[in-house]
């Protein structure tokens, strides 16, 4: 029988090393192909280690915090190198994080001016606590989970968000200055053709992603809660028209609220404002679901996405389990472990894991140190 060869190798992390990051003085640390549990008391540094690996995929904290927030006090900027291997090529990640001033980073020794330059060097899926948001919390939840994940799939949803935000910003400051003359209407105008170019792009992009990701969540919530709800999830918006296109609905939207919004000083209409809503045996999941059908929604919604992404791209994105198991009843717990991925796991936690949970490496975090050895 001949071996057969994966032509998608999945991408990981095999070494990174970390100056003045975060609590860390350095870091040089090996990390295995497998499960890696990193334990330790709160506030030693593990998720940390978690937010280092995931700024090597996205060049930003997964924790929402600004760039100079990882840079240890007292310092003017952190060093983050990671060696990413993906079957036998391996490249080499650099960034220098500034706590004024503009980062720097490298790969392979070369600069890389835009984070979409880096596309498919590492995904990461992100496991956390406060995956709860992504159910009970507001529309802004949803909508940047499904444009991470849209992001992690191509480069174009990139450019299209980063396009999308800055026509944005400059219609509402023209809209909040006024829109008294020609001119003004007609820079009103030209906002509009980027504004609607921009917005379907990634509209379109939601919408077909929910497709895929429906009937995977719900596969995935059965598997957790041990039961056969309906999960079901619907991408509103209060702009479209069954009877037009995506582009065709936005720019009639736009035309017919126009007055509004030069009134309002504010854009109106358009997908930072849409929801996609989720349903758990026909009722709203925000609102009228139990906190644990909430929570294994979550999981399940993490659990799909890195199924998706694995899926499209064709290989699997390094798994980073935040401190998940403390907020998860034992029945719960156990059903996570048995549907975890295979590939390269981190696991933080403060206390014990399920007993099915067997790390490659055991390695205890305190006070910016980490210590440890191969189980």
């Amino acid at each position: 029988m001949h071996a057969v060869v994966d032509p998608h190798p999945a991408a990981r992390i095999a070494h990174m090393w970390l100056h003045d990051f975060r609590c860390f003085t350095e870091v040089d640390l090996e990390l295995p192909a497998g499960l890696t549990v990193l334990h330790g008391a709160n506030g030693q540094g593990k998720s940390s280690l978690l937010e280092a690996i995931a700024w090597v995929a996205r060049t930003r904290s997964f924790r929402g915090v600004a760039d100079a927030m990882l840079v240890r006090a007292g310092t003017e900027q952190a060093v983050l190198r990671a060696e990413v291997v993906a079957g036998d090529r391996r490249q080499l990640f650099e960034a220098e994080i500034r706590a004024a001033g503009r980062n720097r980073i490298l790969c392979n020794r070369q600069p890389v001016a835009r984070a979409r330059d880096l596309h498919g060097l590492l995904r990461v899926s992100v496991f956390s606590p406060d995956d709860l948001a992504l159910v009970k919390g507001g529309p802004a939840d949803r909508r940047t989970y499904l444009d991470e994940l849209l992001v992690s799939l191509a480069p174009r949803y990139d450019a299209a968000q980063t396009d999308f935000e800055r026509v944005l910003k400059q219609r509402n400051a023209l809209l909040r200055n006024g829109v008294h003359d020609d001119e003004a209407r007609a820079t009103l105008d030209v906002f509009d053709d980027q504004f609607v170019a921009a917005a379907s792009e990634i509209v379109r992009g939601r919408m077909r992603l929910i497709d895929r990701l429906v009937p995977v969540i719900e596969r995935d919530y059965h598997a957790l809660a041990g039961a056969t709800t309906e999960i079901s999830g619907s991408y509103e918006t209060d702009w479209a028209d069954e009877s037009l296109d995506i582009d065709e609905g936005l720019r009639a939207a736009l035309e017919a609220r126009r007055r509004a919004e030069i009134e309002r000083g504010v854009t109106l209409v358009g997908p930072h404002r849409d929801e996609w809503r989720l349903s758990i045996a026909g009722l709203d999941a925000r609102h009228q679901a139990s906190q644990g059908e909430q929570r294994t929604l979550a999981l399940a919604l993490r659990l799909a996405g890195h199924a998706i992404v694995e899926e499209l791209a064709g290989t699997a994105p390094v798994l980073l389990l935040d401190d998940v198991f403390s907020e998860l009843d034992a029945e719960r717990a156990a059903a996570l472990v048995r549907n975890l991925p295979n590939g390269q796991t981190l696991l933080t936690t403060a206390g014990s894991v399920p007993s099915d949970v067997v790390p490659e490496q055991h390695l205890r975090i305190h006070d910016g140190r980490v210590e440890g050895e191969a189980a």
